[in-house]
C-alpha cells in the first residue's frame, strides 16, 4: 500500500472527504490518505498530524516521494493541536485508534469542523455519544471489510441529534442501511456471545453476573438484526 494505492478501509475515508477540502489527518503514519487526495486532485491542502517521531519522519517520506511539500504539511503535536488557525481546515480525519482516544482528541481541541471522519478500532458507542452530547450530528456511516477485519467509519457535522441506546450501540445509518459488512459483523459478535454463553452454563454459572451480561448483549444484537433497514431516516 502507498499513496497511490489505498486499502479498503483507507479509501473508504478518502470517499467521504468532500473536493477540495483542507484536511487534518490526525495519527496520518505515513500519510497515504492525505497524499491520495492531493495527488488525485481531491483536496487543496492537508496536514499530517503525529504524536512521535517515527510515525513522523514516515510520513515526511511519503511528502518527500511525491513532492508534495508544498501542500502537504506534517506536524509533530498531540491530537489537533497539529491544526493552526492559519490553515483554515474544514476537514478532519482520525483514524485507526481506539475510540476512548478519539474522544480524549476530540474533547482537548475544542474548535468546530465542518466535518469529522472517524474510524475507531473499538468502543464505537462511545464516539457515537460524544459526538451527541458535543453537538454534532451522524450523516453516513460505513462498515469496511479489509485485511481479515470490520472496520466501522462515522461522518459528522455540526448539528443537534438523539439517538437511541440502540442507535448509539449499533449506529443509526448502520440499523437502516443494513449493510451485508455490518451484519456480518454482529452475526460473528452472537456467535461469540452464545459460546461464551455455553461455556458458562456448562460450569454451572448460568446465574451469574457474567451470564447475564452476555443473555442482554445477545438479545439486543438478535433484536438490532431483526429490525434492521427499518429505521427512520435521520439524513438531511
Amino acid at each position: 500500500m502507498d499513496a497511490l494505492h489505498l486499502s479498503p478501509r483507507l479509501q473508504a475515508l478518502a470517499d467521504h472527504v468532500p473536493k477540495r477540502s483542507r484536511l487534518a489527518d490526525i495519527g496520518s503514519d505515513h500519510a497515504y490518505l492525505p497524499a491520495h487526495l492531493l495527488l488525485t486532485g481531491q483536496i487543496d491542502f492537508a496536514i499530517a498530524g503525529e504524536v512521535a517521531q517515527g510515525p513522523l519522519a514516515n510520513a515526511q517520506q511519503e511528502i518527500t516521494r511525491h513532492h508534495l511539500a508544498d501542500r502537504l504539511q506534517p506536524r509533530l503535536a498531540d491530537g489537533l493541536a497539529a491544526i493552526r488557525p492559519s490553515d483554515a481546515i474544514d476537514c478532519v480525519v482520525i483514524a485507526g485508534m481506539g475510540g476512548h482516544l478519539i474522544t480524549q482528541i476530540l474533547t482537548a481541541g475544542q474548535p468546530r469542523y465542518d466535518r469529522l471522519i472517524l474510524q475507531p478500532n473499538t468502543d464505537q458507542p462511545l464516539v457515537r455519544l460524544w459526538l451527541m452530547e458535543h453537538h454534532y450530528r451522524l450523516t453516513a456511516e460505513d462498515v469496511v471489510a479489509d485485511d481479515g477485519h470490520r472496520y466501522e467509519i462515522m461522518v459528522a457535522q455540526p448539528g443537534a441529534a438523539t439517538y437511541t441506546q440502540e442507535e448509539l450501540q449499533f449506529g443509526p445509518y448502520n440499523i437502516r442501511q443494513n449493510q451485508p459488512t455490518w451484519r456480518a459483523k454482529w452475526l460473528q459478535e452472537a456467535d461469540r456471545l452464545r459460546q461464551l454463553k455455553q461455556t458458562l452454563s456448562k460450569r454451572g454459572q448460568a446465574q451469574t453476573q457474567a451470564y447475564q451480561h452476555y443473555c442482554s448483549q445477545l438479545k439486543a444484537i438478535e433484536g438490532v438484526l431483526g429490525h434492521a433497514s427499518t429505521g427512520l431516516d435521520r439524513s438531511n
